[in-house]
């Protein structure tokens, strides 16, 4: 009888030895004449514990970690492959509690499946929304999406449903040329460069035929024919893996120009990214797309009416194309009974920065950043203190301890002048320095504008060096003044996120911690605290 043993494909568990491990438990199988398969599924996310091996028993699957090429001979010795226990045991996965917790919907086949395996990803529900979805009017996918409450997942929030129907009504004209054209296209913005953030990665390294049919839906709903997944650049797994499934999706008619026999077409591509954060932004990303500089463009008109090539585009984030297939197939009060307020469903969370268990937590919207940080996290790996913790990317504010009871919902964030963004987590203990992390800020606009606006090409410069005299006590109070009123400035002035954003950290870096700019807390007035 052949066993099938797990060792994950992921990015991050190659990068502590996976290819290694694979390759050891292959070796020492055929030197002992066992009849072992192994698959190379996702990454179940508890990224501690990679390399984490799986072996399928009658009782289910066992794991093990974290396992090195050097430990794979003792788990043979112990009899792993029949589940027997061994140092490294870690029991069955599902009754694993870190796991046992989440309320994976977008996330339920990452690590379970074979990623590249059509036939795994139908075994386990998948193409069942598509299939429902070619039964409904591309108005009926549209109100479906739209009453699930699920809102993007890149960073802005907006709800998912009103940007398909802007594209579904747009008249399809070359605004450009007016030359009249049938085209409209669906964008993936998988240009995920945030600081500790990787859902992104891992839905494509671990499921990507969920991005794939998340995407052919919203094709056939706002009748677009031709898809384009942006990826970033720096994500070489990725690209393996989704041009693999989409090759098997091609061949088995998921894709192509009659998709299931429908008579309706979708067809996609993989296109890398140019290695610009702001080609995160998604008029610099369509830019790019079309081969040209990542500039920002002005909007209006809006990438829903003019966007690729000058035609009507659906662009969303990974995570928010890869749960329409759950939506499409339970249905749209089945995703809204998740959640809290006006954040409805699950959202992706990654722990990273100073904390014992980093690695992703899905959970629906209402757990608290206190919860994450303790229960899933396990506080801080170094046993202090954590004294702050930017969520939302490196244009995300600073949140002290005394806001990590706030519960994840876009608007509860918005009251504390705070974002969500794409869900990253980043942890810091009472060792850091609050004004470096400010400057960094400045630093990283400074570094990653695209120039187009004066606020953000030389606002974040100027930022840097005030920040700079504020630490060597240059004319404190003067230069603290001008911080804000450059921060004001920058978020009011320039064209997209990237400059607008960074007053985030650096505001709530000192109104939060103003002792580290050399400021008393009972100097800053309640209009300062609440900037």
């Amino acid at each position: 009888m052949v066993t099938k043993v797990y060792i994950p494909r992921d990015s991050s568990a190659l990068a502590v030895g996976a290819g290694k491990v694979a390759a050891a438990v292959a070796a020492e199988a055929k030197t002992r004449g066992l009849d072992v398969e192994i698959v190379r599924n996702g990454s179940r996310g508890l990224y501690w514990l990679e390399t984490m091996v799986e072996v399928a028993t009658e009782q289910g699957r066992v794991a093990y970690g974290p396992v090195k090429a050097k430990d794979v001979a003792s788990l043979f010795d112990a009899d792993f492959i029949h589940g027997k226990p061994h140092a490294l045991s870690l029991g069955l996965t599902e009754e694993i509690d870190w796991l046992k917790k989440q309320q994976r919907l977008t996330f339920a086949r990452v690590g379970i499946t074979d990623p590249v395996s059509l036939d795994d990803y139908l075994a386990h529900d998948g193409y069942k929304g598509l299939k429902n979805a070619l039964e409904l009017s591309g108005a009926e996918i549209v109100k479906t999406v739209t009453d699930s409450g699920l809102r993007g997942r890149g960073g802005a929030a907006f709800p998912t449903g009103i940007k398909w129907n802007t594209v579904l009504a747009a008249q399809v004209e070359n605004h450009k040329s007016g030359c009249e054209s049938d085209q409209k296209y669906v964008v993936c913005n998988a240009d995920e460069g945030d600081s500790g953030t990787y859902s992104d990665r891992m839905i494509m390294e671990g499921d990507p035929f969920v991005l794939i049919e998340g995407m052919t839906i919203a094709g056939v709903a706002v009748g677009a024919t031709q898809g384009y997944i942006y990826l970033r650049s720096e994500y070489p797994h990725a690209l393996v893996t989704l041009n693999e499934a989409i090759a098997v999706a091609n061949q088995a008619g998921y894709l192509g120009d009659n998709v299931l026999g429908s008579g309706k077409a979708f067809h996609l591509e993989v296109r890398r990214a140019a290695g610009a954060y702001v080609c995160g932004e998604e008029t610099s990303l369509l830019e790019s797309l079309e081969g040209k500089r990542g500039l920002v463009r002005f909007k209006p008109p809006l990438p829903a009416i003019e966007g690729l090539f000058g035609k009507p585009t659906v662009v969303n984030n990974v995570i928010s194309l890869a749960t329409v297939p759950i939506i499409l197939d339970k249905g749209a009060q089945f995703y809204a009974d998740y959640g809290m307020g006006r954040s409805r469903g699950t959202l992706p969370i990654q722990l990273a920065g100073n904390l014992k268990h980093g690695g992703l937590v899905e959970l629906a919207f209402g757990a608290t950043l206190r919860e994450l940080l303790y229960d899933y996290g396990g506080g801080s790996a170094s046993g202090r203190p954590i004294r702050a913790v930017q969520v939302g990317g490196p244009l995300g504010a600073y949140l002290p301890e005394s806001q990590f009871d706030t519960p994840l919902d876009y608007e509860e964030f918005a009251k504390l002048w705070a974002v969500l963004g794409h869900g990253g987590i980043v942890a810091f203990d009472d060792t850091v320095d609050m004004a470096k992390m400010a400057r960094y800020a400045f630093e990283f606009c400074a570094v990653e504008s695209c120039g187009k606006c004066t606020p953000c090409r030389i606002g974040s410069t100027r930022g840097v060096e005030v920040i700079d005299k504020i630490t060597s006590g240059k004319d404190h109070a003067k230069n603290i003044q001008l911080v804000r009123d450059l921060s004001d400035t920058m978020l009011n002035g320039s064209l997209c996120a990237l400059g607008g954003m960074t007053p985030y950290p650096v505001l709530s870096a000192l109104n939060h911690f103003p002792e580290d700019f050399g400021v008393s807390s009972d100097s800053l007035s309640s209009e300062a605290k609440t900037a």
